[in-house]
């Protein structure tokens, strides 16, 4: 950030000291809803998936791969209009919860996973699992790609925890966690856990000492403990979460987590689905209450306030057009959070086929990726609703996945 000079010392220690202070605020564990400095720069990572489309039917269609791309925007400097920082050639793919990627605290690195790959086979083409990571430098004006990783079969939902010093990749085809070291720009696979049966994402609590991993298929939640750079799976704690839990987020203070139980297996079937509230202060841990969202919640994310989060909804926007449940248009949900207490707030209109979701530092603005529209939903938050600015961002490409500095 700029800081305005003065010959006179008094007046610059002061100034500089108040600028430390606030860093410092954000930085400090249970200290939410600390605005940034105006014009301060915050980055969001944006993938697009050039290959899926659906057709009139619902059908998946599956086109050439080669033409994917990673965007760096700026969402801090004017949060009504976003500013592209570059442009990466990098696969992705709309398969699996829209957390793939992720940005470490300090802003300089990102970490992009690419779960399937598109091959001809027999005149025909077809998904098969990848297993690379990818590593950005973000202080690099243009950005640039690092390295690439050879992780788990499929890596999906990622997450990187608030020293940013680890990372945790979920691999959907090898039933596995990866543990990934970062120092500096160096990222190293450090180990690697089992964990019996596909994890579609995992998520660190705040002070990093434990992590949460969603078993898509069997509808479960499994709990790890970290120590150092050491993860185990040793406790086997599960809870039972929402048919078909894809996301998992944690709350500021680390007291609760919530999922995004999609109910049909990452599709919307015109049935109501539910988000799972997590207590993490009980022993054991578990599940306390289940909120009833709506039709395919997939994106999820909590404010850095701790006082909401989203849902975001398919609503059947990629489905057969002639389906009872088919909208044009995807939505968002506010989920008001109140000590243990999570409600339903309410529902906000957004583009097709919404997916990832991500807040500004200071939880004012919601960014919401809608894929077939290849565009941004820019929301407002007054009070504890949701409001529509009018304002959007197109995009280079359709929006798979998204994510922002990590704040909590």
């Amino acid at each position: 950030m700029r800081l305005r000079t003065s010959s006179l010392a008094s007046l610059v220690r002061p100034a500089l000291a108040a600028v430390a202070l606030g860093a410092a605020l954000v930085a400090l564990p249970g200290c939410v809803g600390v605005a940034p400095v105006a014009g301060q720069r915050q980055l969001m990572l944006v993938a697009n998936d050039e290959k899926q489309s659906w057709d009139d039917a619902g059908r998946a269609q599956l086109g050439a791969p080669g033409r994917d791309s990673v965007q760096v925007l700026d969402i801090g400097s004017d949060p009504l209009a976003p500013r592209a920082l570059g442009s990466l050639p990098i696969p992705n793919t709309i398969a699996g919860p829209p957390t793939n990627l992720a940005i470490t605290p300090d802003e300089r690195l990102a970490l992009v996973a690419n779960s399937l790959n598109v091959v001809e086979e027999g005149g025909a083409r077809k998904a098969v699992p990848d297993n690379r990571l990818f590593v950005i430098d973000l202080a690099a004006s243009p950005p640039k790609l690092l390295d690439t990783l050879a992780v788990g079969n499929q890596p999906s939902g990622l997450s990187i925890n608030r020293a940013g010093t680890l990372a945790l990749v979920a691999n959907r085809a090898d039933n596995s966690i990866s543990v990934l070291r970062i120092a500096g720009q160096k990222v190293t696979l450090i180990d690697t856990v089992a964990m019996g049966e596909s994890v579609a994402h995992v998520r660190f609590t705040p002070d990093g000492r434990r992590a949460l991993a969603v078993k898509f298929p069997n509808h479960k939640v499994a709990l790890l403990d970290v120590a150092g750079e050491k993860v185990t799976y040793d406790n086997k704690l599960d809870f039972a979460a929402g048919l078909w839990p894809y996301n998992v987020d944690v709350t500021p203070d680390g007291k609760l987590a919530l999922t995004a139980d999609n109910g049909n297996a990452g599709a919307a079937d015109g049935q109501v689905d539910t988000v799972s509230v997590i207590d993490l202060e009980a022993t054991p841990p578990r599940v306390i209450d289940k909120v009833v969202v709506g039709d395919g919640p997939e994106g999820l994310a909590v404010s850095p306030t701790g006082r909401l989060a989203v849902a975001v909804l398919l609503r059947g926007s990629n489905s057969a057009k002639d389906a009872f449940f088919y909208h044009r248009n995807g939505s968002v949900v506010a989920l008001k959070i109140d000590g243990k207490k999570v409600t339903r707030g309410n529902e906000v209109e957004v583009r097709g086929l919404p997916e990832g979701a991500v807040w500004s530092a200071d939880g004012r603005y919601l960014y919401v990726g809608n894929f077939i529209d290849q565009d941004i939903t820019i929301l407002r938050v007054e009070g504890d609703r949701l409001v529509d600015t009018g304002k959007s961002f197109g995009l280079a490409g359709h929006p798979a996945a998204m994510r922002g500095r990590l704040t909590h």
